[in-house]
């Protein structure tokens, strides 16, 4: 079970205990789904899953999302919603987190080249928490320059590794453009040869940040596209992860088959055999969200049109004229009914993943 090789068995991990959930994900063949949380009800919706499924679980926030932790009221024109509202996040994250039994790895989605002083706005509370407590405040972020050049990309990515490495902190980055729109990235009108990554492209990030830390994961194009899509609109080849993988060992020389540690973006819509594919060939994590906003919309949808009757007006229902209302309309109601249908739709990729009972 994957708590066996983990030191700290619940709450959040960071550091040696990520590499070996990782090393455990490859070796039994399962990824580990990202759930990009905006709200402590997402993550609760989130959390509550993963410990229901006894499984291990990713909760990261974009740049958007962070900032709708801090409050849409807050100005962001130099990102102070996004770092203060990622840090509450983490904060409040760490502390309900152990309540729920089971490992979380916390992340922060796609940094841009613009988004840049937000990463950096993170790392400077990592390194103070660092110093107070001896690990990050966050478990891994991601910089996402797949949009610039690939040799800046590289060199950036670098930089910041170094940075995340005296805290043993995790380093996704992004190679190859992820199609469609999230978070206000758009990507929906990019040449479809810019989805998939080259083998050499790889090699050359793996042998670059290697040599500075093994806390580091690879998000590489194979067709990948954020959002939801009528079938056969996205062509997704996971087999080219496979050679990359083989490319790889190859340069490196070395005996394990999956020496990269992969990424799965733009995971909502695809099919639990794109999932599987993908998963053999060494990707550890997927990303999940179109699906999931959907998900919670429909709890609370529903909710409201059953209801409809109990909540036009503070007292007055079809039960009686005098008849209080506080029941139905008091937001922890119906905002529950979010969180079950986000929770129901989690368990759906956890079993998908083969994420399921690893704990």
């Amino acid at each position: 079970m994957a708590q066996s090789v983990l030191k700290r068995k619940t709450g959040v991990i960071v550091g040696d205990d990520v590499l070996a959930l990782f090393n455990y994900a490859q070796e039994k063949k399962f990824a580990i789904p990202a759930i990009n949380v905006t709200s402590s009800s997402t993550a609760v919706a989130a959390l509550e899953a993963a410990r229901d499924k006894k499984a291990p679980i990713i909760l990261q926030m974009s740049q958007g999302g962070a900032a709708y932790f801090a409050g849409k009221g807050v100005p962001n024109g130099n990102q102070e919603a996004s770092v203060g509202g990622a840090i509450a996040g983490a904060h409040y994250i760490r502390s309900v987190a152990p309540l729920y039994g089971i490992p979380v790895v916390l992340h922060t989605d796609h940094c841009a080249k613009k988004l840049l002083p937000w990463l950096d706005g993170m790392m400077d509370a990592d390194e103070k928490y660092f110093k107070e407590h001896g690990e990050p405040l966050f478990s891994s972020h991601m910089i996402d320059l797949s949009e610039e050049d690939v040799e800046w990309n590289i060199e950036t990515t670098a930089k910041y590794l170094k940075r995340a490495a005296p805290m043993k902190q995790w380093l996704e980055m992004e190679i190859g453009i992820t199609g469609g729109e999230e978070d206000g990235v758009n990507n929906e009108d990019v040449d479809n040869n810019s989805l998939y990554t080259q083998p050499e492209d790889i090699w050359n990030i793996y042998n670059t940040l290697s040599k500075i830390s093994p806390y580091f994961s690879i998000a590489a194009g194979f067709g990948n596209v954020h959002g939801v899509y009528k079938p056969g609109n996205v062509k997704l080849h996971p087999e080219l992860l496979g050679k990359h993988q083989a490319y790889v060992k190859e340069k490196t020389g070395k005996s394990e088959d999956k020496p990269v540690f992969l990424v799965f973006h733009g995971g909502s819509g695809s099919s639990k055999q794109e999932y599987i594919d993908a998963i053999g060939y060494g990707v550890v994590k997927v990303n999940l969200d179109t699906d999931l906003q959907y998900a919670y919309l429909t709890g609370i949808r529903d909710y409201m049109l059953n209801k409809k009757d109990y909540i036009m007006k503070q007292v007055g229902n079809p039960d009686g004229e005098d008849k209080p209302n506080k029941k139905y309309f008091d937001p922890r109601v119906w905002v529950r009914e979010g969180e079950k249908t986000m929770s129901k739709r989690v368990a759906e990729g956890l079993e998908d993943f083969n994420t399921a009972g690893q704990l």
